[in-house]
């Protein structure tokens, strides 16, 4: 029998390669996304368009936050995996549209919650965020360092995340693991986010803002690296033994969280000559201070993800960003 996973925000930049990725795997995969317009809808469709064209895929539109919606799906779909990647992204948008945060992140988590504990899979697993460290500077990045001082509001609401699915998965035995994804990066990425934006401005002629004056360090993942992460842990659901002293493994629930980076700082420098390589043009760069809510460095330690399920393969920031941008150029000209 063909193993079936429900995947929450499918239609988004991680969910859809994701997807494609556990369908070639042979999965059956139910796709669960609202299709919302804080960034073009057209990207969304057009990512869901090749998910549909596949064998094995179905799709569910609708909103997170519709009470019982999710619950509903999984009765009647029995998932043996369910992978909530669904959410409102973004840290600066966090700041000027808090309401959609905790309506998507916080509401929309509480049903998949419920939806869960009602039809327990096998694993759950559930996505949330590098910037869960916040004003933390001991790099690299460990799974056991303190969560506690965030410095945006979409920060916030993940690590409520991952305190919510801990209590569920200590009162109701769910086998959860969060992940925390560190700057993913690459072909059918959302518009907001800064390889988009470099490469549209750049390309353009346009100048690019570079927020504390080009001092920051990324570590930049590349999508298809990190969705191997992610297809590889479905098979590391947390039980009672620890994977190490590494481990972030819950002493009271088989609840953990994980790391997925590229375990190597980039600096933005870099990362805006890789993309004039690639474009073969110079950026013209509007050098401004450090942004509200965000961090000059974030760094992952690996330790724990290459315990469990072995290192990742590490694409290189110019081989990815020259992938993007290939997949730019024949998105803007169609």
């Amino acid at each position: 029998m063909t193993d079936k996973v429900l995947i929450t925000g499918a239609a988004g930049f991680i969910g859809f390669h994701l997807a494609r990725r556990l369908l070639a795997d042979g999965w059956h995969v139910t796709g669960f996304d609202g299709m919302t317009n804080y960034y073009d809808p057209a990207l969304k469709q057009a990512r869901l368009d090749i998910l549909q064209a596949q064998q094995g895929f179905a799709f569910e539109l609708g909103m997170l936050e519709d009470p019982g919606r999710l619950t509903t799906l999984a009765e009647a779909l029995r998932p043996d995996v369910i992978i909530h990647l669904a959410a409102q992204a973004g840290v600066r948008y966090s700041i000027d549209e808090p309401r959609s945060y905790v309506q998507s992140n916080l509401i929309g988590t509480h049903e998949v919650l419920e939806a869960a504990r009602a039809h327990p899979p096998k694993h759950l697993l559930m996505a949330s965020t590098s910037s869960a460290y916040g004003a933390n500077t001991m790099m690299p990045y460990a799974e056991t360092d303190q969560a506690t001082h965030p410095m945006s509001f979409y920060a916030a609401t993940k690590i409520a995340n991952e305190a919510m699915a801990h209590s569920y998965a200590h009162l109701f035995g769910l086998p959860t693991t969060m992940f925390r994804f560190f700057t993913v990066y690459g072909p059918w990425g959302r518009p907001d986010m800064a390889l988009f934006k470099f490469t549209k401005a750049i390309l353009n002629g346009d100048p690019i803002d570079v927020y504390n004056h080009g001092n920051m360090q990324r570590d930049f993942t590349y999508v298809e690296d990190l969705v191997e992460g992610i297809s590889r842990l479905i098979a590391a659901a947390p039980g009672t033994a620890k994977a190490g002293p590494s481990d972030s493994l819950s002493p009271v629930a088989p609840f953990r969280v994980v790391n997925i980076g590229n375990g190597a700082p980039e600096q933005l420098t870099d990362f805006i000559k890789a993309i004039e390589a690639a474009t073969g043009r110079e950026a013209r760069q509007n050098l401004l201070p450090m942004q509200p809510g965000d961090v000059p460095a974030t760094w992952a330690d690996a330790t724990l993800i290459n315990a469990l399920v072995g290192p990742l393969p590490r694409t290189d920031i110019r081989n990815g960003v020259a992938r993007f941008v290939d997949w730019y150029r024949g998105w803007n000209a169609r």
